[in-house]
């Protein structure tokens, strides 16, 4: 009952920050885990329902701009990982999580490691599933908010990105307390 938690999200200017936690089952080893930005989209995509469907639970959790605005990203990143644990509706014995911090009142103890997602296989399949959900949410706020190339980008800072933001303006996805959003605010 070892759980693995990674996220996805942290650095854009744009979305939610996600998190997924992932009990693996030894009796279902899911091949080729490894961290989700060492493989190609259409890899990710077909691991991602392999993971859930072998898993002994998983959970994604996520963590809104407003929620990232309100409380920064790290700790908004660790609500999103309280939540996935939450709603995987088991309590681990032990918990791995990507990174060198670890969120606060964790339902049991935790250890943060370093580069997880390459060595520990339930890190591994987090990292999958949160990245895979962070970028299906994406692709939905692409829909509802066009012109700022989200599809393309994920919300990341790219000079596209940039450019919109400075002709549209901000949006609702967006994290107003990054720089380069609050930078286009103050301009306004």
């Amino acid at each position: 009952m070892i759980c693995g938690i990674d996220e996805a999200g942290r650095g854009p200017w744009a979305g939610p920050v996600t998190a997924a936690a992932v009990i693996l089952d030894p009796a279902q080893p899911v091949t080729g885990l490894t961290d989700s930005k060492k493989l190609t989209e259409a890899r990710r995509e077909a691991l991602y329902p392999e993971i859930k469907a072998k898993a002994l639970g998983y959970g994604i959790g996520w963590a809104s701009p407003d929620e990232i605005d309100a409380f920064n990203i790290r700790e908004a990143t660790f609500l999103a990982m309280r939540r996935a644990v939450a709603i995987m509706g088991l309590v681990p014995e032990l918990i791995l999580v990507d990174g060198n911090a670890l969120p606060a009142t964790l339902p049991c103890p935790a250890k943060a490691i370093v580069k997880g997602d390459l060595t520990e296989p339930s890190i591994s399949a987090a990292s999958i599933l949160a990245k895979v959900a962070r970028d299906r949410a994406m692709e939905e706020l692409a829909n509802r908010f066009p012109g700022y190339g989200l599809r393309r980008h994920k919300g990341y800072g790219t000079a596209e990105h940039a450019e919109a933001l400075e002709s549209l303006g901000p949006c609702s996805c967006h994290r107003k307390s990054f720089a380069p959003v609050q930078r286009v605010l103050k301009a306004a």
